[in-house]
């Protein structure tokens, strides 16, 4: 059973136990020495690790996405922590659980079926439920849709990250419609929101670490997503043409832009709708994850490629919060909120 986790693990630590390898690369240092660079990780997340001794040796006794054992230590490097490794053994097949090692959604897979089979019954439109409906009951379908990550790193990379990605827009693309009215044609919103990403069941790998088909690199989500809902509406009787080039329209347009991989840029309020929907919920999922990984006595995560900014992680003062620091009268420091942080101001 594994005891130790990487998300805990701290410089100095004495590291022993199962991980998955995720990367194993072979290095030359500048003194002319091999050396392996992995990456390791559990269902909590993936620490960068390497091995200067014996490498050579000790690489032949595991391969890529095999899980390990190891024997390490923790060490600082460029602001973050990795592990310095003197021993790798494979385990045997069945020894370990892989939920172990890969990170996983906190649902239920019953409660995201659930949800699924209710975004299905809440459409209106007959072809376009029929459609939904066709799509999945396809056991093979169904099921990969709601164990996929929805990225191979970034935004819900973990199992279940897709289906909950999914939903999330959904919810989402119901209070737009809402809100926006007659102009907007919910249920066709809903399944570019439900399709928009199908193409990931087969453009992933997720058995073990993961990582792209080869299908998937050769072709793309975004084309596999489209060929899928052709071969569906072909066995449907008289499915609307129109209707289904509007539905893949908003698959093909859905990253926003050409050089964010769209074949075409939205050119319908449905697809205008998703494309933003989409960005949104994928950078408020990365945003909270920071949050959720926010490393103690800072303030602030480390520098954000993705946004090309720093990302501010204090909290925000609560009503109760500013009038206990008015009222309070003893000059002791706020106590900490539900999170145990106590609360500053920006604009001190």
């Amino acid at each position: 059973m594994k005891k130790i986790f990487i998300k805990d693990i701290k410089e100095r630590d004495s590291v022993t136990g199962p991980f998955l390898v995720s990367r194993k690369e072979v290095g030359v240092s500048k003194t002319g020495k091999a050396y392996l660079n992995l990456k390791l990780m559990d269902s909590t997340g993936e620490i960068d690790a390497r091995v200067w001794d014996d490498a050579e040796e000790i690489a032949k006794g595991f391969n890529k996405n095999d899980v390990v054992s190891i024997k390490g230590f923790g060490v600082a490097y460029q602001s973050s922590v990795q592990l310095n490794v003197s021993a790798v053994k494979a385990l045997a097949e069945g020894s370990y659980s892989l939920r172990d090692f890969l990170p996983s959604s906190e649902r239920s897979h019953a409660s995201l079926e659930a949800e699924l089979d209710s975004i299905l019954s809440s459409m209106k439109d007959p072809n376009l439920k029929a459609l939904m409906e066709s799509i999945f009951a396809d056991k093979e379908i169904r099921e990969k849709f709601l164990i996929a990550p929805a990225a191979k790193a970034m935004h819900h990379s973990y199992l279940g990250g897709l289906a909950e990605h999914v939903f999330s827009i959904c919810a989402l693309a119901d209070k737009v419609s809402s809100h926006y009215g007659a102009s907007v044609n919910r249920d066709l919103l809903v399944s570019g929101a439900m399709l928009h990403d199908i193409g990931k069941v087969y453009e992933l790998t997720y058995e073990r670490a993961f990582d792209y088909s080869d299908e998937g690199r050769l072709i793309g989500h975004i084309t596999m997503g489209v060929e899928l809902i052709d071969r569906k509406i072909a066995s449907l009787a008289d499915f609307p043409r129109e209707l289904g080039i509007l539905l893949k329209h908003m698959v093909l347009s859905h990253h926003g832009q050409l050089e964010f991989g769209s074949p075409k840029r939205p050119k319908t309020i449905e697809a205008i709708i998703l494309s933003y929907l989409d960005d949104l919920d994928a950078k408020v999922n990365t945003v909270r994850a920071l949050l959720s990984g926010k490393p103690d006595g800072s303030n602030w995560t480390p520098y954000q490629r993705l946004f090309e900014r720093y990302i501010y992680t204090g909290s925000v003062p609560t009503h109760e919060s500013t009038e206990a620091t008015a009222t309070r009268t003893d000059g002791k420091a706020p106590e900490p909120d539900d999170n145990g942080r106590g609360t500053m101001s920006l604009f001190k």
